[in-house]
């Protein structure tokens, strides 16, 4: 089975949480490693960056917290991916891409590359809209009782 990095779903989880317990205030870093378990010290990076990527608006002040930084149908799955992947790789380094045996070259780094390709497309066809109506469906509670979106 293929995973992504713990550092990517937490970006999923926090992008999503922000999105299913929106209300009038922001909601703060605090309340997501409540209620999903992420450790601060890998919230807090993850989340500016996603604010840095226009994913997340911060509010700052004593009510502030985090917002959508555009309405949740038009944030995918991809679009998250993307920034905690680039996160991963600026801690990482870069691959080279000249590393490794010639049959791994020629046989299985393509299909890595296919898989991700296909992985990407349907992360990129993947709404969190779509995420909170599932989790919705399966009877996840809100801590907004007045479910809000994003607005202009």
């Amino acid at each position: 089975m293929l995973r992504l990095p713990r550092r990517t779903m937490f970006a999923i989880e926090a992008v999503l949480d922000i999105a299913y317990n929106a209300g009038e205030t922001p909601v703060r870093s605090g309340e997501i490693t409540e209620r999903q378990g992420i450790p601060p010290r890998y919230l807090e990076p993850v989340l500016q960056q996603l604010v840095r990527a226009g994913v997340l608006v911060g509010v700052r002040g004593p009510r502030g917290g985090y917002r959508l930084g555009r309405d949740r149908r038009r944030i995918s799955v991809g679009d998250i991916v993307r920034v905690a992947i680039g996160t991963d790789e600026e801690n990482a380094g870069t691959e080279d891409g000249n590393g490794g045996s010639a049959l791994g070259r020629a046989a299985v780094k393509p299909l890595m590359l296919a898989l991700e390709t296909d992985a990407m497309a349907r992360l990129d066809a993947t709404t969190i809209d779509e995420l909170c109506v599932k989790a919705r469906a399966a009877g996840v509670e809100s801590a907004n009782t007045t479910p809000m979106d994003f607005t202009i």
